[in-house]
């Protein structure tokens, strides 16, 4: 194992270039001298203002301007907030990627659906390991989270150690595997840890997360009172541990186990191929056996428990799913809790569910993937840092952290709530925010990355608030005069067969415009549509106390 001398001349830089005020966009760059590592690359969702926008990717322009120094991207887990943005990245800047078995085979999927999985050098990591990566030591931590495979990182540098807990809860009685390392963070306590960046997520909220295991015993109970009714539960793709459970569950009550959902069936499958998930033979059918079996003998597990659009419960509960067709006799179990911001969603599908006849269970199905307050006070009395960093949610969840640190006796001083951007520079001596690296919201449309910008997105707003009118008038070359139009389309504004009048004036007001223009001599052409927007944009504003878009089409004839 690599030892690292400690020096005093540098300090380590710890950049956010996503991650912080939001859930999701997951990014940290670590620096030192001439080494950069790079801890997750996660996408966010966009929000409801962003009209049309698939996904939302960080900017990466800071690890771009410095791609001789990035030596890899080290990954603590297969959430979307933490790998989604990789394939999109990668292509931009080819490194390797370090990640535990389940987060790599799930981005091993990632690579394959962009073309890119013989580009990327890829490399497995066990718990306990270490990867020596230019000035810096990496060591992946076991965890628990809501996802099998969650690491922690030591990463050790010349200036010190930061313990990065990554998501995670303390759970002693794990589905899979062992429960997290709790000596490991001990005795790193012990070493002497420079800075601890640590979830925030549920910093609010006192007490500990229940353990995964406690849901086994619900959906038992659950199976045992709806013998009766055919069963469909709406968990996330990503939530192995919960899908073996409802699998046992289902065994157990003789039930065959349909998986519907891409997201889901490519990860149980990526799950499965690993070890992670153990499915008894003959319990997994294909959707299309389903009318082979009773209603009461099967078990639905699909995706939309967030009431995302095009998942597939949303489409069930909109009667647009080709195969599953919901009604009386049905029991449908919501095992997650609404992300901030999908309570409407959520709550428009389970509408659609109880209009159907269903019996919809939305409560006690759930435990959180991250720690509540006594678990996080836990870590930082293990682990015992100088620094603490909050990481991982919005500013009230930071703030909550930060509340907590200076409760068990950490300085003020020594508790840094950043930015996304704020560039810290630590060292045994002293701790400053020494600067900002450019960052922000690369939107994806399609197949465009980044030709979406804040000037498209206002005029996407603006149209789908007020509409759009054409303007479209002839002009004679060379005389200057006005043959032809000027003739008007809207769309969004008005619908025009009911609003003869309204477009005859409009007609009226451009011509004058047009004419009075003309006889003052001002052909520029950019002048003239000038003129043409202001006059319709102040007859329509009278006239509808609306902002439509006007868009003037001059033609020369």
């Amino acid at each position: 194992m690599k030892k690292i001398e400690k020096k005093t001349s540098s300090g380590l830089k710890i950049i956010p270039l996503g991650g912080l005020e939001q859930i999701g966009m997951n990014i940290t760059a670590f620096e030192y001298e001439d080494s950069i590592i790079v801890v997750d690359c996660g996408l966010s969702f966009p929000e409801d203002d962003m009209l049309g926008i698939d996904l939302v990717i960080p900017d990466i322009t800071y690890l771009k301007n410095n791609a001789d120094k990035v030596k890899g991207f080290v990954i603590t887990h297969g959430h979307e907030d933490h790998i989604g943005a990789l394939p999109y990245v990668l292509k931009e800047l080819n490194v390797a990627v370090y990640a535990t078995r389940l987060t790599m085979g799930l981005i091993e999927n990632k690579l394959k659906e962009h073309n890119l999985i013989n580009h990327v050098k890829r490399k497995v990591i066990k718990f306990g390991q270490s990867i020596n990566l230019g000035q810096f030591r990496v060591e992946f931590i076991k965890t628990n989270h809501s996802i099998v495979d969650a690491a922690a990182l030591a990463i050790y540098s010349p200036a010190g150690i930061v313990v990065h807990t990554g998501d995670f809860k303390v759970d002693y009685t794990p589905v899979f595997g062992d429960a997290i390392d709790l000596q490991r963070f001990a005795e790193l306590g012990k070493k002497g840890v420079l800075a601890l960046m640590c979830d925030s997520t549920n910093a609010e909220r006192p007490g500990f997360t229940a353990s995964e295991k406690s849901v086994g015993k619900t959906f038992d109970a659950l199976f045992e009172e709806h013998k009766n009714t055919r069963i469909i539960i709406a968990t996330f793709a990503s939530n192995v541990d919960r899908v073996q459970q409802i699998i046992n569950s289902a065994y157990k009550f003789g039930r065959k186990v349909v998986v519907e959902g891409r997201s889901m069936v490519n990860t149980i499958e990526v799950a499965t191929n690993l070890g992670c998930l153990s499915i008894p033979d003959q319990t997994l059918i294909d959707i299309e056996q389903l009318k082979n079996y009773p209603n009461e003998k099967t078990v639905i597990i699909t995706t939309g428990s967030q009431g995302e659009s095009m998942a597939a419960l949303s489409r069930m509960a909109g009667d647009n799913h080709k195969k599953i067709s919901i009604g009386q006799g049905d029991t449908v179990i919501f095992s997650s809790s609404p992300i901030p911001g999908n309570e409407k969603a959520v709550t428009n599908v389970i509408n659609g569910l109880l209009e159907k006849g269903a019996d919809v269970i939305f409560q006690d199905v759930h435990v959180s993937g991250h720690a509540c307050q006594e678990e996080i006070k836990l870590i930082y009395t293990l682990v015992h840092p100088k620094y603490a960093i909050p990481v991982h949610g919005e500013y009230k969840h930071l703030i909550a952290q930060a509340k907590i640190a200076k409760e068990l006796g950490m300085p003020k001083e020594n508790v840094f709530i950043m930015q996304s951007g704020d560039v810290l520079e630590l060292s045994e001596e002293s701790a400053n925010i020494v600067g900002k690296v450019p960052v922000g919201d690369i939107l994806v449309d399609g197949l465009g990355v980044g030709d979406v910008g804040n000037i498209v997105l206002r005029d996407r707003q603006h149209l789908a608030k007020d509409g759009i009118i054409i303007v479209v008038l002839g002009i004679e070359a060379g005389t200057d005069q006005l043959l032809c139009g000027p003739d008007i389309v809207s769309r969004g504004f008005v619908y025009v067969r009911e609003s003869d009048e309204l477009m005859d004036e409009a007609r009226i007001v451009v011509c004058d415009a047009v004419e009075g223009c003309l006889d003052r001599g001002i052909t520029d052409w950019g002048k003239l549509k000038s003129c043409i927007r202001d006059s319709l944009s102040d007859y329509v504003w009278k006239k509808t106390k609306r902002r439509p878009m006007i868009l003037p089409i001059i033609m020369e004839l």
